[in-house]
């Protein structure tokens, strides 16, 4: 006797996490329903205007835009940015080179060398 197998499926915050999307910016029909693995690959493999739209023009979840600005989530919070940003806004900002986001890539790329560094020290041991 074969059991079916019930398709695996995931919260709408974890879809759009895993999409690299802001929750509150998707439609409504995404937001409200759950999401299986076959319609995240589908979405990931050939993904509609809105999901292109998102990842575009955003507005982006923290790890976007941190990545696009080239520091950290700390430091977004450090900076007091707590709102989701828009492409046009993270491009506006990297222009203008406040203080604040020197500092935090300055930051940043500290911590990365010392993550080289480590990885090579542990590789040589």
């Amino acid at each position: 006797m074969t059991s079916q197998k019930t398709p695996q499926t995931m919260k709408p915050a974890t879809a759009a996490k895993k999409l690299g999307v802001y929750l509150e910016a998707t439609p409504g029909e995404f937001q409200e329903g759950v999401v299986s693995r076959d319609e995240l690959n589908a979405l990931q493999a050939d993904p509609p205007e809105w999901l292109r739209d998102l990842r575009r023009n955003g507005p982006h979840p923290r790890p976007v835009m941190a990545a696009k600005l080239g520091i950290s989530i700390g430091g977004l919070a450090r900076a007091g940015i707590t709102d989701p940003l828009t492409t046009e806004q993270i491009e506006a900002l990297k222009a203008e080179k406040p203080e604040w986001l020197e500092r935090e890539r300055a930051t940043q790329a500290e911590v990365r060398k010392e993550t080289v560094r480590a990885k090579e020290k542990n590789a040589r041991s």
